[in-house]
């Protein structure tokens, strides 16, 4: 009898092509043109735990707190992810919506929590969820339940206006 995975495989991180593609948007940002992403994606700042240099990635906002201040972000290459890494070691950092750069501190929210924003996420983008959740290779047969156990295998991190230290 074979046996069943218990980990999600992640998918592999783009090379070539691929990742010219993926950090394109990088470039918008630079360019002064973020404002045409509108408040979907953000251009998040980090520094290399083990170098030290400055490092950019574009992510999908997948929730936003207008009050709160505050951006939810995905690792959709799960724990392993540079960036992911990185917030771990250096919380505080800076992201740029739009054409506004705000001062953030890194949460790293629980699997419980991750399950409740996926379904919110899934509510609101019900075709986009399904193929997050195939692209990652997570089980989900669109209901609720498959969305609520997807969230759980995927590692959320909250953002929040504040303390956040480096230079802007």
């Amino acid at each position: 009898m074979p046996r069943r995975r218990t980990t999600p495989r992640r998918p592999q991180l783009p090379v070539g092509w691929q990742r010219f593609a993926a950090r394109l948007p990088i470039l918008v940002f630079r360019a002064g043109l973020g404002w045409i992403f509108r408040r979907r994606l953000l251009l998040l700042h980090h520094t290399g735990r083990v170098t030290g240099l400055d490092r950019l990635v574009v992510l999908e906002v997948v929730e936003h707190d207008p009050i709160g201040g505050s951006w939810t972000v995905a690792s959709g290459f799960g724990p392993r992810s540079a960036w992911y890494r990185n917030l771990r070691a250096r919380p505080k950092t800076v992201i740029q919506v739009g054409n506004h750069r705000h001062a953030v501190t890194a949460h790293f929210l629980t699997p419980a929590d991750g399950a409740d924003i996926m379904v919110r996420y899934a509510r609101r983008h019900h075709r986009t969820a399904r193929r997050l959740c195939a692209f990652m290779g997570l089980p989900s047969d669109g209901s609720e339940a498959g969305f609520r156990e997807a969230g759980r295998a995927i590692p959320f991190v909250r953002l929040d206006v504040g303390s956040g230290t480096r230079a802007a």
